[in-house]
């Protein structure tokens, strides 16, 4: 696997620093900017051209939920994942409905991280255990206004299939095989679904069909 770039935005210097520190020691990682606040982080994205974003929400200027919507506007192929202490759902849902494509706790060990940033790199989403309980909330929680299957969603067995493999965090390469088709035909389905839905990116898409019951 080629080196991971990484970007970090976090307030505090300690903690930054402490992150990167704990991750020393996967060299496929490697850490390309630090930013205090969203301004200066969105102020060297050009240059840097990280590959995912360690993304704090409460900073001073632009806030981390601004700058996550800010980064999937500006630069579409960069993985925002939330690293943050809030635990509330509201964020988590607000959040991967709006272009990030993870959400971490600060308290998560520094395996997790690592874990994740690989997986929303090769994936393009990481779903722990905790947004999990939240999205399984969320479908149990439903109001019927939501639309179903049986009536304004119509998706063909190949689409479904499709949404059933990404929620099951195969890779598109992996759904290709699996489906017996080609890698870019799986793409080619993504990218009508998003299109259809309305939604991003991958954990857009695991997301809007989680709520909205679309795989069995």
């Amino acid at each position: 696997m080629n080196q991971i770039k990484v970007a970090i935005a976090d307030d505090h210097q300690i903690f930054r620093k402490g992150v990167i520190l704990s991750l020393r020691s996967y060299t496929n990682i490697r850490f390309v900017l630090e930013a205090e606040n969203g301004e200066e982080l969105l102020a060297g994205l050009a240059e840097a051209q990280p590959d995912v974003i360690l993304m704090d929400l409460r900073m001073p200027g632009k806030d981390g939920i601004e700058t996550t919507k800010a980064v999937n506007k500006l630069y579409p192929n960069m993985h925002v994942l939330v690293l943050t202490m809030y635990e509330d759902e509201r964020f988590v849902t607000h959040l991967m409905e709006n272009g990030a494509n993870g959400y971490l706790l600060k308290s998560s060990d520094p395996s997790e991280i690592k874990k994740a940033i690989f997986e929303v790199f090769t994936k393009g989403y990481y779903l722990n255990n905790f947004v999990n309980r939240i999205l399984l909330k969320k479908s149990h929680n439903k109001v019927k206004s939501i639309p179903t299957l049986n009536s304004e969603i119509q998706i063909s067995d190949k689409e479904k299939q499709v949404i059933r493999l990404l929620c099951m965090e195969y890779t598109a390469q992996e759904i290709a095989k699996e489906m017996e088709i080609s890698a870019r035909t799986v793409e080619a389905i993504k990218d009508r679904l998003m299109e259809r839905f309305g939604v991003k990116n991958s954990v857009g898409l695991v997301f809007f069909a989680m709520k909205n019951s679309l795989i069995d």
